[in-house]
């Protein structure tokens, strides 16, 4: 098993960069993949990005690719998303999840078994 604390969110102009740190507990935590989602106002959750366990592969949702970036330090059981030319669209609360599964990328919620609590990232124009 294995607990998340998402923390990082913050108010941003457009344009602005953030950086989103989710921390695990557990001896674990290099056996999941892990992957970052965010729910707007009125919205369904969607995906944003995963990691796989050893950090080599990543995948990103359409929307955000070539400005959002996720990394992990499986020695401090830590994974990050790294946000740059934010946009009022992109906020939301954010959550990283870990994936105990074996299917590459994991994009749909069901597919994780553990959630941080979220953090709220607001973008104002």
């Amino acid at each position: 098993q294995v607990q998340l604390v998402d923390t990082g969110g913050g108010l941003v102009q457009a344009g602005g960069s953030l950086r989103l740190s989710c921390a695990a507990s557990g001896r674990t935590f290099s056996s999941y993949d892990m992957g970052w989602f965010r729910q707007a106002p009125g919205k369904e959750r969607e995906f944003v990005a995963a990691i796989s366990r050893r950090g080599g592969i990543t995948y990103y949702a359409d929307s955000v690719k070539g400005r959002f970036t996720i990394s992990r330090d499986n020695a401090k059981n830590t994974v990050s998303l790294q946000m740059n030319s934010l946009k009022p669209e992109d906020t939301a609360v954010y959550a990283c999840a870990a994936d105990q599964g074996s299917t590459w990328p994991a994009t749909k919620e069901y597919q994780y078994d553990y959630w941080g609590q979220g953090t709220q990232v607001t973008v104002s124009s």
